[in-house]
């Protein structure tokens, strides 16, 4: 399972995170996205930990907890949805009565 961190510092990189959650346990996997255009951290990443205990624990102590300036959001990752999977919603349609 992966750990989604999210409003880091645009200034953070791999190895700040790795020291951080290390400290709840081994730190197996960190990914950050970076925009496409700037190259730039886009201010969220994610993290894999060796064990669910280890994951558990980082998220308890690390969620809300202020670093480099910022309030951390700290949870567990859902998975990423497909591109087009959203279904219902409010396209225009002559059913509905959109005219």
């Amino acid at each position: 399972m992966s750990i989604y961190v999210g409003n880091l510092s645009y200034s953070v990189t791999q190895d700040d995170l790795t020291k951080v959650f290390s400290e709840y346990g081994s730190v197996t996997r960190v990914q950050l996205p970076t925009d496409r255009e700037t190259g730039r951290v886009r201010g969220f990443g994610f993290v894999e930990m060796e064990s669910s205990t280890a994951e558990d624990a980082a998220i308890q102590a690390l969620d809300g907890a202020e670093w480099m300036g910022r309030v951390l959001k700290v949870n567990k990752a859902r998975p990423r949805e497909e591109k087009g999977a959203r279904s219902g919603g409010g396209g225009w349609s002559r059913n509905n009565g959109g005219y």
